[in-house]
């Protein structure tokens, strides 16, 4: 029982520290790089006006537990092991960003087979990078901590992410008014 409830921790918290860490990059780029100008001319993006865009966030929930059961074989070694907080963010720069099976953009695939100048494909390694770092402080924090605060903290985020979400997707489609 106690390996069950260990394992379902570690699904909970990467897939909270994920959310989070999602959000808050994603705010910051935006902002940062304008994104409302930026996404336009990638034209493999859609406009930031788009109604999915509004509900991302809050599908972030789902990719937080495919990324926890893509790492769950190999948890102890991330969370016990030496340097696993290091080795996971470097394992998530490598697959995710830089050695995609995909032609993603900023990818090595994308720099290969898409037409997207490499100036504009790196745009989003400031995102990518800002995402690592938070995932791996809030994941850490999880386990150097052990405290009940921090997983209500999380709780109440994640649950704050899924609620905005919901509501700029609404708000989008003309539901709800504001």
């Amino acid at each position: 029982m106690v390996l069950q409830n260990e394992r379902f921790r570690f699904i909970w918290r990467v897939t909270a520290a994920h959310t989070i860490a999602y959000f808050v990059a994603g705010v910051i780029a935006m902002n940062a790089l304008n994104y409302t100008e930026l996404f336009p001319r990638l034209l493999i993006m859609r406009p930031i006006t788009d109604p999915i865009i509004a509900l991302g966030a809050g599908l972030q929930v789902i990719r937080g537990v495919l990324i926890a059961l893509i790492l769950l074989p190999v948890y102890k070694v991330l969370t016990e092991g030496k340097y696993g907080f290091l080795k996971l963010g470097l394992l998530l720069l490598g697959l995710s960003v830089l050695s995609t099976f995909a032609a993603a953009s900023g990818s090595f695939e994308g720099f290969i087979y898409t037409t997207i100048p490499v100036s504009e494909q790196i745009v989003g390694y400031t995102e990518a990078v800002i995402w690592i770092l938070l995932f791996i402080g809030i994941f850490a924090a999880f386990y150097m901590f052990e405290k009940k605060a921090i997983t209500i903290l999380s709780i109440v985020c994640v649950v704050l992410i899924v609620l905005m979400s919901v509501m700029g997707y609404l708000v989008r489609l003309n539901i709800i008014q504001t």
